[in-house]
């Protein structure tokens, strides 16, 4: 996956999660894309990393701030980016 569809995964979670719940989700996602974009983190953490955003997502998925069918597709996407 290239560096434009990994910064576009970080523009999915947000589409997919209600717009009441956008800003609040918002305030999050750059501390995981801040590491996870940058070529300097040794992949150690970037791998752990990976694993807090999908742990983040399926909390979302649980309190159904994201549907199911959104939630398969970024934690392939993050799987397939990341891990």
């Amino acid at each position: 996956m290239n560096t434009n569809q990994k910064l576009r995964t970080f523009d999915l979670i947000l589409d997919a999660v209600l717009p009441e719940y956008r800003d609040r989700v918002a305030d999050y996602l750059p501390l995981y894309a801040d590491v996870l974009h940058d070529g300097q983190q040794p992949l150690a953490t970037q791998h752990a990393t990976a694993q807090q955003l999908r742990g983040y997502l399926r909390g979302l998925n649980t309190t159904r701030v994201l549907g199911m069918a959104d939630l398969e597709e970024l934690d392939r996407r993050i799987t397939e980016s990341w891990l």
